[in-house]
């Protein structure tokens, strides 16, 4: 017989028993001050809300502006996709080059500044549009001007996330990993509500008049950099580990003789790329990047299939509603699960379960399909019961990967990881807008839907093999299925 061997990290946090969730939570409480946590979460729900408020209004108001086509809107939201994709070395650069202080100061005041000014533009625009001249470039020049600032406001939005969510949040619990769970699954859990909330919001204002909701959104975007502004300084000073200097990148070209070469290497991704796809972590970040390759995700496609398919907008906002609360869940659900199967099996079963979910309702949906000819209510019911079910697994996929993210990137590279992986996921949201470019009609709505799943699938197996190498197995079985070897001393 061998001799023991000492259980690994991950077999002791599978011994551990299942607590409530107002113990766990203790371990963040324990670590971090209720001052700090209150004021990070305070300037964390501010930079979201006035991102996600901004994010739909703004399609709100060009649909406004023009009415008649859906062209400027589909430009206005590929160009802020482009951005993030093209200038995301840029941005990872800047967050683990700069001082962080410094560095989410300028995230908040160029999201803030552009949002205002976009809404001064936009209303222009509007005004401008109904006495709109024939052939006058007025009209053209502002939308540019608008398409311009949705991108500064995408990568001001890019940067405070990955800066906070990437750095800010390991540097403040690198002594606690049950801090650093904790502190992911509230800030995700604001992300989901303020997604909800959000556009709800503005588009109930927005119903009224279109006016009063730009000005809406003008000024709780004024109204809030002074509070946002306030609390990350107070964040950065209550914790002297987020004070204390980082290590220089590794590929550092700052010597380089030519500026051209050291503007070359903080703009494109000469290291950045060939360091992500080398990395330990690759795996887990590509496959969360691959789900944002999807039509099922109770956003405009999705909406847009329900209601050709015979829904009311009432019963699109009670969908979306079970499905956020459903996501919110998961915020609860994947920290314990982490903690009592550590953060790779958390991942792998996640993905699990919305796979075979999407599966579920996958099947539903061509079997109604193939039998009538064409979607119905019916089929477009159960895909919606099957995607919302699924976003569970979704949403504790992203925690769980960006547990392992958070703990094996290293320091000095924290933010040129973390913009590759958001860059590779604003392609996948590219990509699947133009899945329903080149399939837009409601029958051909299942192409789009397998693209989703095949992509899902494609995840699936990428972590898979991530968790094979990592833990040598894919299926822990449990003990009463572990033959043990027979003693060849036995009569």
């Amino acid at each position: 017989m061998p001799p023991d061997q000492p259980p690994s990290q991950e077999q002791q946090e599978a011994q551990q028993p299942l607590t409530s969730p107002s113990a766990f939570e203790t371990d963040a409480e324990a670590s971090l001050p209720r001052a700090l946590q209150a004021r990070l979460y305070t300037s964390h729900f501010l930079s979201t809300w006035n991102a996600r408020l901004f994010e739909f209004g703004a399609v709100l108001f060009l649909a406004d502006i023009y009415p008649s086509t859906l062209l400027p809107m589909s430009v206005y939201a590929l160009a802020r996709a482009a951005a993030a994709v093209l200038l995301a070395q840029a941005v990872g650069s800047s967050v683990d080059r700069g001082h962080r202080l410094a560095v989410v100061r300028v995230s908040i005041l160029a999201q803030r500044l552009a949002v205002a000014v976009s809404c001064v533009v936009l209303w222009a625009m509007g005004r401008y549009g109904q006495r709109r001249l024939a052939g006058s470039g007025v009209d053209g020049g502002l939308f540019v001007v608008a398409v311009l600032l949705a991108c500064v406001e995408k990568l001001a939005a890019m940067m405070n996330l990955v800066a906070v969510e990437r750095d800010w949040v390991v540097a403040m619990t690198e002594e606690n990993p049950y801090a650093r769970r904790i502190l992911n699954a509230r800030m995700r859990r604001i992300d989901l509500i303020c997604k909800l909330v959000g556009p709800l919001a503005i588009s109930s204002i927005a119903i009224a008049s279109t006016d009063v909701a730009i000005y809406v959104t003008f000024g709780m975007s004024l109204a809030s950099v002074v509070v946002e502004y306030v609390c990350i300084e107070q964040v950065y000073h209550l914790s002297p580990s987020l004070q204390r200097p980082r290590p220089p990148p590794l590929h550092d070209v700052t010597a380089s003789p030519g500026l051209l070469t050291v503007l070359a290497h903080r703009i494109l991704p000469i290291h950045s790329l060939p360091f992500y796809f080398r990395h330990s972590a690759f795996l887990p970040s590509f496959s969360l990047a691959l789900l944002y390759l999807t039509v099922l995700s109770f956003s405009g496609q999705m909406i847009t299939f329900l209601l050709a398919t015979g829904y009311n907008t009432a019963l699109v906002g009670v969908a979306r509603t079970i499905s956020t609360v459903l996501e919110l869940s998961a915020t609860w659900v994947a920290p314990r699960l982490t903690k009592r199967v550590g953060a790779v099996r958390c991942g792998i079963w996640c993905l699990s379960w919305q796979m075979a979910w999407l599966t579920v309702g996958l099947a539903w949906y061509f079997a109604d399909f193939f039998a009538t000819g064409s979607p119905r209510i019916g089929a477009a019911t159960g895909l919606a019961v099957a995607v919302a079910l699924s976003r569970v697994g979704l949403w504790g996929y992203d925690l769980s990967a960006q547990l392992i993210v958070q703990d094996e990137v290293e320091e000095s590279h924290r933010g040129t990881f973390s913009t590759v992986e958001a860059a590779f996921q604003n392609i996948g949201e590219m990509l699947s807008y133009t899945s329903t470019i080149i399939f837009s009609r409601p029958d051909q709505f299942q192409w789009p839907v397998l693209l989703s799943v095949a992509a899902t699938y494609t995840a699936g197996g990428l972590y898979a093999a991530f968790v094979r190498e990592r833990r040598g197995h894919l299926v822990h079985p449990p003990a009463w299925l572990q033959l043990k070897p027979r003693s060849h001393g036995a009569t």
